[in-house]
């Protein structure tokens, strides 16, 4: 009788203690999953911020990209195109036509050369926004005249091969990217104390793709990202805002064997004509 009332408080107990068990588990699993719910929460509610800050941040230096383009026309045409009219307006002025005959042609004749002039500036700033051989004959002539020009200077060999641009990009999309190229280029003339500077074109099923290879100091990907990131990166900024634009991705790496560094500019095979 004893053996028995033992056995059935020691069941009694285990059930007891088996009881307070599940429950401390079960509190604990709760506690367990609330916390972590509140810190997938928090982590999600930080990436947000992250992107949206980075959204803005893309924005203002796109922004201040278009700003500085109209504040930059502005003061050419202030400075450059304004005097040259002003002069035209002196030489055609009302007492004009009590002059001589031959002083009316000389004034007319000076007041000609000043509006060619003039011309030619117009035209000079507005070959700046799209640049000609892009516009009429597409990237890869614009690039070879780039190249063309670099060569020029004497500082630097320069060379450019498409291997497959037989359909363009879309026209759009076309500026966007040689303004991608061209601020990669001018970076590495800058900063990067190459001695060479290949551009290459080639494409597969899926992507276009466009790389500089140059022999100088350059950036890993890394490094970029960092760099595109602080608040002084504007240059760095506006390609990254163009690339999303074309819905890109551009890559910075270094060759296996440390002779060179390469830029990948990769686009969707959708953005061709």
């Amino acid at each position: 009788m004893f053996f028995l009332q033992s056995t059935n408080l020691n069941t009694t107990y285990v059930v007891y203690f088996g009881t307070f068990g599940m429950l401390l588990l079960a509190v604990g699993l709760i506690v367990f999953v609330v916390f972590h719910q509140r810190k997938v929460i928090y982590f999600q509610l930080k990436m947000r911020n992250m992107q949206e800050e980075h959204q803005r941040l893309m924005l203002q230096a796109t922004l201040n990209s278009q700003e500085e383009e109209r504040q930059r026309l502005a003061a050419d045409l202030h400075d450059d195109a304004g005097p040259l009219l002003a002069t035209v307006r002196l030489y055609l002025n009302e007492n004009l036509v009590h002059q001589d005959q031959a002083t009316q042609l000389q004034s007319i004749y000076n007041a000609k050369q000043i509006v060619d002039d003039t011309i030619q500036l117009i035209r000079n700033i507005s070959h700046s926004l799209i640049p000609p051989t892009l516009k009429n004959f597409g990237l890869e002539s614009a690039m070879v005249d780039l190249v063309q020009k670099i060569n020029g200077t004497g500082m630097i060999n320069a060379s450019c091969r498409f291997h497959d641009y037989k359909r363009r990009l879309k026209i759009d999309q076309e500026l966007s990217t040689f303004r991608v190229l061209q601020e990669l280029v001018n970076n590495i003339l800058k900063h990067s104390r190459s001695s060479f500077l290949h551009i290459t074109q080639n494409k597969n099923e899926n992507y276009v793709y466009l790389r500089i290879h140059h022999d100088g100091e350059g950036l890993t990907q890394s490094e970029y990202e960092k760099m595109r990131d602080t608040p002084t990166g504007l240059g760095l900024k506006n390609i990254d805002s163009r690339i999303r634009i074309l819905n890109g991705k551009l890559f910075f790496e270094k060759d296996s064997t440390n002779t060179y560094y390469k830029i990948t500019l990769e686009l969707p095979i959708d953005a061709l004509e």
